[in-house]
């Protein structure tokens, strides 16, 4: 929705999620999770400073570039999807990334989603939108994207993720998950794609107005 929005008006899209489950799959990579869940903060926290993170527009869409490499698809396995509250409530990890997003935003023009937009990164944005739907309905949404994909997964282990991530998410010390208040709800789970994106426009137009 947010990308659809950027598209429409003509700003750039930063998905903020990516840019988390990006450094994610480097610490993966490095072995630096252990199977108890456990990460080696100050070697992952070592490498920060040599990570480059960015977004490239193609035919096929925006896609997600580690060090000039795309790892569009591989950050958005489900094996990163569970590791990635872990890596994403690391202090430093946070700090670092936000320090990113807020460099993005300094021109004005950007539409960026994440789960601490408005009240961590972007406090006095212009326009705050708190998305929400059952986590059923998100685990459904997030199981058939990944089986047209091709990924063997089960609706079961989505619906698990999907649970453990918001409690993990809501709950962390930096920077956690939670409405703005003057952030204004939309419930999108019985909508669909068209009426989401026809209803953000008119919050949009009313804001630019």
């Amino acid at each position: 929705m947010a990308k659809a929005l950027a598209r429409e008006i003509g700003y750039r899209y930063v998905d903020t999620g990516a840019m988390y489950r990006t450094v994610t799959l480097l610490a993966m990579r490095r072995g630096l999770i252990a199977q108890n869940g456990s990460v080696n903060v100050d070697v992952l926290t070592g490498l920060l400073s040599d990570v480059d993170i960015d977004f490239k527009v193609t035919p096929d869409g925006q896609r997600t570039m580690l060090n000039g490499e795309d790892v569009e698809d591989e950050i958005r396995t489900l094996a990163v999807s569970e590791n990635v509250s872990i890596v994403a409530s690391i202090p430093a990890v946070r700090r670092d990334l936000v320090r990113r997003q807020q460099a993005y935003g300094k021109s004005k023009g950007i539409v960026m989603d994440g789960r601490d937009i408005g009240t961590t990164v972007f406090p006095d944005a212009d326009l705050k939108i708190f998305v929400n739907a059952p986590a059923e309905v998100r685990a459904k949404r997030r199981f058939l994207e990944l089986q047209a994909k091709g990924e063997q997964t089960t609706y079961e282990e989505i619906l698990a993720n999907v649970v453990s991530r918001d409690l993990a998410d809501t709950t962390r010390e930096e920077s956690p998950l939670r409405r703005a208040e003057d952030a204004i709800d939309l419930d999108n789970g019985n909508m669909t794609i068209e009426e989401q994106n026809a209803w953000l426009i008119e919050k949009y137009e009313q804001a630019a107005r």
